[in-house]
């Protein structure tokens, strides 16, 4: 089966597109303005580990001008939590990168949509799998004409967090696989040369390393 799979360069989806061995795998990353601009050439080096048979970076940086100061991970003037609050939910991105990644999978026959949500991921409404369940019905009502006639194959929008996995968990399962690829990733909001070490996604990226017993390699600026 073909598998289309949002990849940001980042650990959980790295781990959750390691997870799809066996599946013939298409990669897509997006640069939307954010801050951490350095998951792009992270995903691609993703893509080639994976073997994928196709990996796409979708520019859409226009959604920078649109976000506005509406969070921290594209607004300029917004600093960036060392722990979870809102201002990093940026608006609907996952719904913006599941239609994107669909329409893609819509067109090369693949069935089956994925993202790296996990079960840590619980205050960001677009990981939950009632979000995912009911924006891939949304999804297939958009080409239901095109799978009611066999032109179109009907996709499923899976995420880890589906099936209850948790963010060590998940590293776990991925590490198996891309071996020490797995510290190649880039988990930091911020946009300097190393981890930052002190945003929330550092955090939770050095809280996922010790809960599964791996060493992390990664280098932290703090």
């Amino acid at each position: 089966m073909r598998a289309v799979v949002v990849l940001s360069g980042g650990l959980d989806s790295a781990c959750a597109a390691a997870m799809l061995r066996g599946k013939e795998l298409y990669g897509i990353t997006f640069s939307y303005g954010q801050k951490g601009s350095r998951e792009v050439p992270a995903a691609r080096r993703m893509a080639k580990k994976l073997g994928m048979a196709g990996h796409k970076v979708a520019d859409i940086g226009f959604m920078k001008s649109l976000y506005g100061s509406s969070n921290a991970l594209t607004g300029g003037g917004v600093g960036v939590p060392g722990t979870f609050d809102y201002s990093i939910v940026v608006p609907a991105r996952n719904a913006v990168f599941l239609s994107i990644a669909a329409a893609w999978a819509f067109s090369i026959g693949a069935g089956l949509v994925a993202y790296g949500a996990h079960s840590g991921d619980r205050p960001y409404p677009d990981c939950r799998p009632s979000f995912a369940r009911r924006f891939g019905a949304a999804l297939n009502a958009a080409e239901s004409d095109g799978v009611r006639d066999g032109l179109r194959r009907r996709i499923e929008v899976w995420s880890p967090y589906m099936d209850g996995i948790t963010k060590e968990e998940l590293l776990r399962r991925g590490a198996r696989r891309l071996g020490d690829a797995v510290f190649g990733t880039w988990s930091c909001y911020r946009g300097g040369r190393l981890h930052c070490g002190r945003c929330e996604s550092c955090a939770n990226r050095r809280g996922a390393f010790e809960a599964a017993g791996i060493r992390d390699r990664t280098r932290y600026a703090a």
